[in-house]
């Protein structure tokens, strides 16, 4: 979260055309604490049921636990990139998911 935080500028153009949402299973007073304390200029969401989760094909063989997954969602709502599980140690991960956002907003600026 905090790699995503340091480099939200650049991978994530400051929020302009991408809306970058954490999503979790920890409960919505401990991500607002969080957020809060760090500084996170994005969204973080709740998903203490699983239900995402489940959706995504994110659950860890033990029960109650997610993998941390990434997926980079088109403006026309398909999966456009996904890195499963997200390697948040890997460097080349930053540059992977940051190449995907900008191909997704050159097409939709195509578009327009």
């Amino acid at each position: 979260m905090h790699a995503y935080r340091d480099q939200y500028a650049q991978l994530f153009n400051n929020g302009r055309g991408v809306v970058l949402i954490a999503i979790s299973a920890d409960p919505v007073d401990t991500l607002a604490a969080w957020a809060r304390d760090d500084e996170f200029p994005f969204l973080m969401a709740s998903d203490a049921d699983l239900s995402v989760g489940k959706m995504y094909g994110a659950l860890a063989p033990r029960p109650g636990l997610t993998n941390r997954n990434l997926f980079v969602v088109g403006p026309d709502g398909r999966i456009a990139y996904r890195q499963i599980p997200f390697r948040e140690i890997d460097p080349t991960a930053y540059t992977e998911l940051g190449e995907a956002i900008a191909k997704i907003q050159s097409a939709g600026n195509q578009q327009n």
